[in-house]
């Protein structure tokens, strides 16, 4: 595979996984997770972490994997590579599996003593990634192991964080995030 249908492969890949905590914070709001309880002196997960935004960014990016079964062929065709399509099962595993990394680092930022919205650099990029594709490999093991080739894998690990800085920097920018990062 030529490195721009590595590129195009990681991207289009993680895409369900990209759109589940920007749907979470839209739609955001209601019951934490945690519902109030601590462990030691600080929240387990805190407020940002509730049931409906888990549930709406999970939704968000399974029809993100289902409207890229869609859109595949014509895309496909335009950056002339072949793209990989979505099983439903892998589309559930890197939405839920990017939402379950959120609140896993949202639990290590709290043990850590980090407030809610701190830096947390690394961790802060990489969270939902690594549970994107710790979930879809259950889920969905042979489509894992055909579409996250160790080429695609860098490109992901690499690219991942390039992105999350800068869309939240212009998130920021608009107003949408109270922190740049």
């Amino acid at each position: 595979m030529d490195t721009l249908g590595v590129v195009a492969t990681a991207l289009w890949a993680m895409l369900p996984a990209y759109v589940p905590n920007n749907a979470a914070v839209l739609a955001g709001g209601g019951r934490p997770i945690d519902g109030g309880r601590t462990m030691g002196d600080s929240r387990l997960l805190g407020d940002g972490k509730t049931w409906r935004g888990t549930a709406a960014g999970t939704l968000a990016g399974t029809l993100v994997a289902l409207g890229l079964n869609a859109a595949g062929p014509a895309v496909s065709e335009l950056v002339g590579h072949s793209l990989p399509s979505f099983p439903l099962l892998a589309g559930v595993g890197l939405a839920l599996g990017a939402m379950l990394g959120d609140i896993g680092a949202s639990f290590l930022k709290r043990r850590s003593g980090r407030k809610r919205g701190a830096a947390f650099p690394g961790l802060d990029q990489l969270d939902f990634v690594v549970g994107a594709l710790a979930c879809a490999f259950v889920l969905a093991p042979v489509w894992f192991g055909t579409t996250f080739t160790l080429p695609v894998l860098v490109v992901v690990v690499v690219a991942t964080p390039v992105l999350h800085v800068v869309t939240n920097g212009i998130a920021y920018l608009l107003g949408l995030k109270n922190e740049p990062w």
